[in-house]
């Protein structure tokens, strides 16, 4: 994959809108880094919508109604608990410019979260970009069994009642593969994206 250096500890909106339409998005190697670098891999991760995947042992969560989900009622929320350091993952990629590019996103109706909450508790929930009909997933986080899975659930519903096509991880892991995650070779995402980026999705409200 590509890592050329983004300019400064800045990324202006619009050009982490064109990044993105050309299937290029920002990380930074830690949260304490200043530094962003633009990626662009060689396989990229995606979840198609036609054949998502739910798990029996989600499926009866679901029924259950633990978590109240919601959507982008507390996006910088999100965006910090996705930020943090846990026993799992010592480190994250998720710094200030990072941080700042995306309520900047978020503030222009191009990035959203789904939350889940337990009472006044938010905890789990996932946030990414929109553009055209593409949902480009960016973090996750679970502060309580299930709860970041059942946000991936409600996203899926969402993105196919409001007619977008493409949802884009991308990387794939072994927890995304039990949704049905796979990797598509460069050229054919690049292909899938400027299509799916044809035409207008609305994700919220």
């Amino acid at each position: 994959m590509t890592r050329p250096y983004a300019p400064g500890y800045r990324i202006p909106t619009d050009l982490l809108l064109k990044a993105y339409a050309s299937g290029v998005f920002p990380m930074a190697e830690s949260a304490s880094d200043p530094e962003v670098f633009w990626v662009r891999p060689e396989t990229r991760g995606i979840i198609p919508l036609d054949t998502f995947h739910i798990p029996r042992s989600l499926r009866k969560t679901m029924r259950q109604g633990r978590f109240e989900i919601r959507f982008d009622s507390d996006f910088p929320g999100v965006i910090d608990a996705c930020a943090e350091a846990r026993e799992e993952r010592k480190s994250t990629w998720i710094n200030q410019p990072i941080r700042e590019a995306y309520i900047g996103l978020f503030e222009r109706g191009h990035c959203h979260s789904v939350e889940a909450w337990h009472g006044r508790k938010l905890v789990g929930g996932l946030y990414g970009v929109t553009l055209g009909r593409v949902f480009f997933g960016e973090s996750m986080f679970s502060r309580e069994a299930d709860a970041s899975k059942a946000c991936l659930v409600r996203l899926v519903e969402r993105l196919r009642e409001r007619g977008f096509v493409l949802l884009d991880t991308q990387f794939t892991t072994e927890h995304l593969k039990r949704f049905g995650a796979i990797d598509v070779p460069r050229g054919k995402y690049e292909r899938m994206l400027e299509d799916a980026l044809e035409g207008e999705a609305v994700f919220f409200p």
